[in-house]
């Protein structure tokens, strides 16, 4: 069983930035991919990037390259999501997910935590 926490998430002006954490509690961080998904309102759930368990391989929707960067630490089984060049169209409830595949782009994952707002105003 694989517990996940995200923080990190607030009210940001356009052009601005957040850093999103989730936090794992589980045996083996390094043995799961990570990702990190986001829903809008009135919206399904979207893929936003994805991480290896070791790092080696990294995926990014196209919507936040250039602009969105994951990262993790797993001696603090943590992963990151910097949000850099903040739109009003990245407004959503983000995700963090675990999974022992590493599934770009798949929504299919196994573990999910319970979301942090982040709202990008205009």
């Amino acid at each position: 069983q694989v517990q996940l926490v995200e923080s990190g998430g607030g009210l940001v002006q356009a052009g601005g930035s957040l850093r999103l954490s989730c936090a794992a509690s589980v045996r083996t961080f390094s043995g799961y991919a990570m990702g990190w998904f986001r829903q809008a309102p009135g919206k399904e759930r979207e893929f936003v990037a994805a991480i290896s368990g070791h790092g080696s391989s990294i995926s990014y929707a196209n919507s936040v390259k250039g602009r969105f960067t994951i990262s993790r630490d797993n001696a603090k089984n943590t992963v990151f999501l910097q949000m850099n060049s903040l739109k009003p169209e990245d407004t959503a409830v983000y995700y963090c997910a675990a999974n022992k595949l590493f599934l770009e782009g798949s929504s299919n994952w196994d573990y999910w935590g319970q979301g942090t707002q982040v709202t990008v105003s205009s």
